[in-house]
């Protein structure tokens, strides 16, 4: 199996090139240059196999120059029960006769970053030493909050790697923040960026594109890569659970053989549903993906319209890990749908970065309307998610997963379908603790509560557990204080690693 760029101007690399380099010198992104397909037959004998054992079968097709041995350790290294809390990795909660949820927080940060982050390092040390690389590996990060200590806790004190997150300064919860600046470990670093989310991420794809920099640090030994789904190998462990909810239905006679679910997805960057897709194209059942977000509607307006248009009002929300403007997995759909046209890719990218908008054509917008469907909501509506579900079925969500689950009743309104309906659960409840806490006790219990005062109390109304690591956070002592304007952090970069 090769990777191509989806700008075109790259040649074809090797599973472990494509891992090591995490983006294309050339800007794109890396896509497999075949979508593998698993038989009905296949997915049949799949049902009941642990969830390390279908992520075997997934990655092998995809990472065809790691020995079987190889992944198996990969797999069993990052989906050990030490780092997860429960034994199904991604265990599927039913709500009701049609709707489940697809938890995909029970790893050590408590978000579904965890469910590609924990495996990532492992394939990223045999990518390199695959490839010959000889180098320091320097993972760079833009995080919207949850992939900054997912990749953190994930590459911490990693032989051969160093790691250094940027995250907006103040567009990530308390918790998020302290989750990230607590971090220990001898190869990590955190700097907060003064502004939001679109500029960390910009701010990093620049150094990627940049040259004459990278030549400079490769003059120092230092060869940089990526932890954020830009990078395939973040990417492909997310198809696993995909196929693992499916077989879990399967399994427990909720759905009959080839009978077609939906996906309902909250989205910022376009990976998590992303991966959805590329499970779809591999063969797994799927009626509708339903793209959820929030009021950062610029991936609902797109889905609608065909028109990406980033020109607008950010908006910080309760949901801040989706509050994006530039989702940059969706030039991989893109690319897909166009039947692999770089030209049409580059002429659409580069709309986006000179104008702040591009215009797909009807047929490659044809292909999103026959598999995507895509609505938002607001924090209101987001509050009375959380509140309607605690109510009618005992069961906590945090906010980003209450947006899927709002988007899911307008898409069942709008549409009438009753297909069995799975919705990505993407962080603990209590890792939002304080509008989750608004939602479930009212605005006169939170009022004077810090978060951690808030997470014991609905820890004890809820009944439901804690998890170990976001509990004493407030008493961990902050290794990280440093804050960049947005045009200063390749010199960050410099400053970390003494270039």
């Amino acid at each position: 199996m090769l990777y191509e760029s989806t700008r075109g101007e790259f040649r074809k690399v090797s599973s472990a090139e494509a891992i090591k380099l995490g983006i294309a010198p050339d800007g794109g992104l890396f896509v497999p240059s075949e979508i593998k397909k698993i038989s009905a037959s296949k997915l049949a004998e799949m049902t009941g196999s642990t969830y390390q054992d279908k992520a075997g079968i997934i990655l092998k097709d995809y990472l065809s120059d790691f020995t079987e041995e190889e992944i198996r350790e990969c797999v069993s290294k990052g989906y050990g029960h030490a780092r997860f809390d429960v034994p199904e990795i991604a265990p599927l909660r039913q709500l009701d006769s049609s709707l489940h949820v697809l938890e995909l927080w029970h790893g050590p940060t408590s978000a579904f970053k965890d469910m590609a982050l924990q495996i990532l390092p492992h394939l990223m040390t045999r990518a390199a030493a695959k490839t010959g690389e000889k180098s320091t590996i320097v993972i760079l990060v833009a995080t919207s909050g949850d992939t900054g200590k997912a990749a953190l806790e994930g590459f911490r004190d990693v032989p051969g790697t160093k790691i250094i997150v940027f995250y907006p300064q103040e567009g990530v919860s308390r918790m998020q923040k302290l989750q990230m600046v607590t971090q220990e470990g001898s190869n990590v670093a955190v700097v907060a960026v003064q502004g939001n989310f679109d500029d960390a991420q910009t701010g990093v794809k620049s150094i990627f594109g940049d040259k004459q920099f990278n030549l400079e640090l490769s003059r120092q030994n230092y060869s940089l890569s990526s932890a954020n789904s830009i990078n395939w190998g973040r990417l492909v462990p997310q198809i696993v659970y995909y196929f693992s909810a499916y077989l879990d239905l399967l399994a427990r006679g909720c759905i009959k053989q080839d009978e077609k679910i939906n996906f309902v997805v909250p989205t910022g960057n376009f990976g998590n549903i992303l991966a959805a897709y590329y499970a779809s194209q591999m063969g797994l059942p799927v009626n509708r993906l339903v793209c959820a977000s929030n009021a950062n509607n610029v991936l609902t307006d797109f889905i609608h319209t065909g028109i990406y248009n980033r020109d607008r009002d950010f908006k910080k929300t309760l949901s801040p890990s989706m509050d994006i403007l530039i989702s940059s997995n969706l030039e991989r759909l893109l690319y897909h749908l166009c039947n692999r046209d770089p030209a049409r890719v580059r002429g659409w990218m580069s709309d986006l970065n000179q104008k702040g908008v591009y215009n797909i054509d009807k047929d490659t917008r044809a292909g999103i309307d026959r598999m995507f469907w895509s609505a938002y909501s607001n924090d209101q509506e987001t509050l009375e998610t959380i509140r309607s579900v605690y109510q009618r079925y005992g069961y906590l969500v945090d906010t980003h997963t209450a947006v899927g689950l709002s988007v899911y009743q307008k898409y069942a309104a709008a549409t009438g379908d009753v297909a069995r309906t799975v919705v990505a659960s993407t962080a603990s409840p209590f890792k939002f603790n304080e509008s989750v806490a608004r939602a479930i006790l009212g605005e006169e219990a939170v009022k004077g509560k810090d978060e951690f005062e808030l997470l014991q109390a609905l820890g004890e109304t809820s009944g439901v557990a804690i998890p170990g690591g976001l509990r004493g956070l407030d008493q961990k002592p902050v290794l990280f204080k440093e804050a960049a304007a947005k045009g200063q952090m390749k010199a960050f970069v410099r400053k970390i690693l003494s270039v």
